[in-house]
């Protein structure tokens, strides 16, 4: 599995990074030490089946001298059933050495799928969003197919034919060092296309790889945003678009064809080669009495013997490019998951303190800065509001805040601890952000719940879930808690799958949420109720909102106001609107006043406008 060199262009921005050759080799070589021994039992049953099948062409020529030497038909009786058991010593050794490869390939395979998982769930939420899922989802599963396919087929093959050619060759060098070395000269053209092949195919192969990807992020956008693509009319360029991912899928896989269509005819021509030379040059040393012709018949037969080894390892090459350069794909999420964020502190908090020093952000290297030396504290307990224009950083600012993104300069601390080295664990426990997007993840409701708190048990499930006046809906269903949610089990829809998410922030129960429209989903009846039951679930916690909609600003302890990536207005909603500047501005053609708009229509009592952050009633 270990690749050729490295391919130009195989950490494009945006894209999930491909481990280089060297990053493979030590992947492979941890592999094999975690079952070192299996390997080794491997290494040794293919040596001796090896061994053993060596003995037929050398008792072939043993016959061939006694007969020419007069001693008769009796010789061969007593040889032939010496050839019979070394070839059945050879077939039961070889199918044991298949079968300890075997074994040793599904573990292998098994300990890839685990890495895989556990470093596609470590990456940041930005380097997914960035690369697509479509890669990832490739990844997953057409380059961990290619590898398994390798581990448990092409390794152990390739290790029984390797072995076996290797002790062929000895065997020629052997009987005649001229003989071997005419054996070796002669198998030049299959060196020659060998090298050939492989300095184009991984390039090919990883490229080809690319190109699957990006067909499998076309058909996941296309399929996601079906409803999208039907309302705005956009069938027809979203099939040429995926029309040109295919066809540039096609055209790569034609490279990699045309590559073995030049590679294995040429190797084909070539088997001969080896064969010819050990006869002409054996035939000479014969002619002067310098081997026997028992010698010469025995290394011709060696070196037939050899084409069938080696005819499997040359086709065994192509699935190795291909798997080597999946392998590369795969490895390549430790790069990611490894390089991407910051190490984790082990350093606790000081306080629930939030300090943004001099942020500044792009979200490509060298690109546009969405936000440009942002200082902001934000006290604990604090209601905090976020507004401004759209395009104006809020959005990117909240993911700083919750650490899905690290400043391309400055700092995000929380209690002088950086946000973005928290661990995930002790991230979950300081701060939340809860979006209008929100995931029902195959499994039981339970199981939803839990990815928030394991431990938690039923009491306190039901108290969440009441907490955010989802209990009654759950308690309909068929099997309550244990209820089966997506696929073939209960449906949800918005409102429920965001109730579900609330749910997930009592559980957690960070110090600081950060919120950004995420009741939207809800019907305006549902969001007033679960907006009135958080109310009492937040209080004493930090709220940031990032505000749409000004009613969350008019009730938040201080609003902070957003222009162009930089923080313009800093205090207290009466204060801001005194102070007639942008955010007086945005109050004003928010509650009608130069449309002559009578504004918003009163909240009942304990109730909190839609969009509110902290729940509290509007005065």
């Amino acid at each position: 599995m270990t690749p050729g060199r490295s391919a130009p262009g195989r950490n494009t921005p945006g894209r999930l990074p491909v481990a280089g050759a060297a990053e493979v080799r030590r992947a492979t070589l941890r592999l094999v030490r975690a079952d070192r021994r299996a390997f080794a039992a491997m290494l040794a049953l293919n040596a001796l089946a090896a061994a053993a099948g060596l003995a037929g062409p050398w008792l072939l020529g043993r016959i061939v001298d006694a007969v020419r030497a007069g001693q008769g038909v009796a010789v061969v009786d007593r040889t032939a059933p010496a050839i019979l058991a070394c070839a059945v010593v050879q077939l039961l050794l070889a199918r044991w050495a298949r079968y300890v490869g075997h074994r040793f390939g599904e573990r292998t395979l098994a300990r890839v799928r685990e890495e895989f998982v556990e470093r596609a769930l470590a990456l940041p939420a930005a380097v997914v969003e960035r690369a697509g899922t479509g890669d990832l989802t490739a990844r997953g599963t057409a380059d961990v197919a290619a590898i398994g396919t390798t581990l448990r087929d092409a390794a152990p093959e390739l290790l029984v034919n390797a072995v076996q050619a290797l002790f062929v060759v000895t065997a020629v060098f052997a009987i005649d060092p001229l003989l071997g070395l005419a054996g070796v000269l002669g198998l030049g053209p299959i060196w020659w296309g060998l090298r050939w092949y492989l300095r184009r195919a991984m390039d090919g192969y990883l490229t080809e790889g690319a190109a699957t990807s990006e067909v499998a992020e076309s058909l996941a956008a296309t399929a996601s945003g079906a409803r999208t693509v039907e309302a705005f009319r956009l069938e027809r360029r979203r099939t040429a678009a995926s029309r040109d991912a295919l066809e540039e899928s096609r055209r790569t896989r034609m490279y990699t064809l045309r590559l073995r269509t030049v590679f294995f005819p040429v190797v084909e021509v070539a088997y001969v080669l080896p064969v010819a030379a050990v006869l002409l040059v054996g035939g000479v040393l014969h002619a002067r009495g310098v081997l026997s012709l028992g010698a010469v018949v025995a290394a011709a037969l060696f070196l037939r013997q050899l084409a069938e080894p080696l005819d499997r390892v040359l086709m065994w090459v192509e699935q190795l490019q291909s798997s080597g350069a999946s392998f590369a794909r795969v490895e390549g999420l430790a790069r990611s998951s490894g390089t991407a964020a910051p190490a984790a502190c082990a350093v606790e908090p000081a306080d629930d303190r939030i300090e943004v020093a001099g942020v500044r952000y792009a979200y490509a290297p060298g690109g546009a800065e969405v936000l440009c030396g942002v200082d902001l504290t934000v006290r604990p307990g604090e209601r905090l509001a976020v507004v401004g224009p759209s395009g104006a950083g809020k959005t990117t600012l909240s993911r700083l805040l919750a650490g899905v993104d690290t400043p391309g300069a400055g700092s995000v601390t929380v209690g002088g601890v950086s946000i973005a080295g928290l661990d995930p664990e002790r991230l979950r426990r300081q701060v939340v952000l809860v979006t209008q997007e929100h995931h029902v993840f195959l499994g039981t409701v339970r199981d939803n719940l839990r990815i928030a708190e394991p431990a938690a048990g039923d009491e306190a499930l039901w108290s969440a879930l009441a907490a955010v006046g989802a209990d009654g809906w759950v308690r309909e269903l068929p099997e309550g808690l244990d209820t089966e949610l997506g696929g073939e089990g209960a449906g949800t829809d918005g409102s429920q799958a965001q109730q579900l998410a609330l749910a997930r922030v009592v559980l957690a129960d960070p110090h600081t949420l950060i919120l950004d429209e995420a009741t939207a989903l809800l019907d305006p009846a549902t969001a007033r109720h679960t907006e009135r039951a958080l109310a009492a679930v937040l209080r004493g916690r930090t709220v940031i909102a990032i505000a749409h909609r000004l009613h969350t600003a008019h009730d938040a302890d201080r609003v902070a106001v957003m222009a162009d990536g930089r923080l313009c207005e800093l205090g207290t909603h009466d204060e801001l609107v005194a102070a007639g500047g942008a955010y007086a501005a945005l109050w004003r053609t928010w509650h009608g006043e130069d449309a002559g708009d009578p504004g918003p229509e009163p909240v009942a009592d304990g109730a909190a406008p839609s969009g509110t952050a902290g729940g509290h009633a509007a005065p």
